[in-house]
């Protein structure tokens, strides 16, 4: 098969097309064609070195975290998928490879049947950031109707989903978006309204919108924006913010921080599945790269980017 693989840390010139062994499914593993491959900044971490595996690197490492496709094998204890389903995943790092390449052999917990408004590159766009998304707004601050929310970095490829599952809730939503495109994007996926984080009265159009204090806040952005933003939460307001964000929010007497990862398992697809369909969930794109292109996708992820970006593998259905 053909793979988007590194031989060595380092830039995203490391990054080379190579012809690798199909892998094998085991018992409880299924092996999927796959179609569509997100790409995102904590595949630069692992591009680079600063985020490893336990033990020691085999080389050549497939890059990969999430991505879509059809199952066309699975293992003999597998119960929960056919050959010829949809199903997406995530699997930080996987033994066998990750989802830069033609087919994965991954373990039937760590994917899910794609759900039916998705098709498989807004599946493979769509697993390890509607996971963050959801379980930030659902589980870490527990986001009620009529809450004022506020999402700081909310054009990326997890604020633009976390926009609109906390809309399901009937919550107000405020936003913070940087730059004309990124604050349409935000309004279009429902945002009831958008700052421009770049505005040095960012604060003051804040305090405007929410005189009475903020609720709850997910941060997918640090820096002054957010600290300036994070005066306005009430006293016993929550925060959260996804392990990896940096710089942190700064510790206040006057309401909660938390931080998390990602969970993954057949209970959180699951309640992705059900968010997706009752948010009627758009995943936006940014742009598809061919495989052999992922060296270029990775050069993007420099930039600031809109959305989220991913490699097409095989045409979509």
């Amino acid at each position: 098969m053909k793979a988007a693989a590194i031989d060595r840390f380092g830039p995203p010139s490391a990054v080379k097309l190579h012809t690798l062994p199909t892998p094998r499914p085991g018992p409880r593993q299924v092996l999927i064609e796959l179609h569509a491959a997100g790409v995102g900044s904590w595949d630069q971490s692992i591009r680079d070195g600063s985020l490893k595996p336990d033990g020691r690197t085999r080389f050549p490492l497939v890059l990969g975290t999430d991505g879509a496709g059809i199952v066309v094998a699975k293992g003999a204890r597998v119960r929960r998928f056919r050959v010829g389903d949809r199903a997406y995943g995530y699997e930080l790092f996987n033994s066998k490879g990750g989802f830069y390449a033609e087919y994965i052999a991954i373990d039937e917990k760590s994917i899910a049947p794609v759900p039916r408004r998705l098709d498989l590159i807004q599946a493979g766009a769509g697993a390890v950031t509607g996971l963050t998304a959801l379980q930030g707004i659902d589980r870490a601050l527990r986001v009620r109707r009529r809450e004022t929310v506020l999402i700081v970095g909310a054009s990326g490829s997890v604020g633009t989903l976390a926009v609109q599952f906390a809309k399901r809730h009937g919550a107000r939503v405020l936003a913070t978006a940087s730059g004309t495109a990124a604050m349409a994007l935000v309004r279009r996926l429902g945002a009831d309204a958008v700052i421009d984080a770049r505005r040095a009265d960012a604060a003051d159009r804040l305090r405007d919108l929410a005189p009475e204090g903020i609720d709850a806040a997910l941060a997918l952005a640090g820096g002054d924006t957010l600290e300036r933003c994070l005066d306005f939460m009430r006293d016993g307001g929550r925060i959260a913010y996804p392990n990896g964000v940096e710089p942190e929010p700064k510790p206040r007497r006057r309401f909660r921080i938390q931080s998390y990862d990602a969970e993954v398992g057949p209970r959180e697809f699951a309640q992705l599945g059900r968010a997706v369909e009752q948010a009627r969930l758009r995943v936006p794109i940014a742009a598809t790269y061919p495989l052999g292109k992922a060296a270029g996708a990775h050069r993007r992820l420099q930039e600031k980017v809109i959305g989220r970006l991913v490699l097409r593998i095989r045409g979509s259905r």
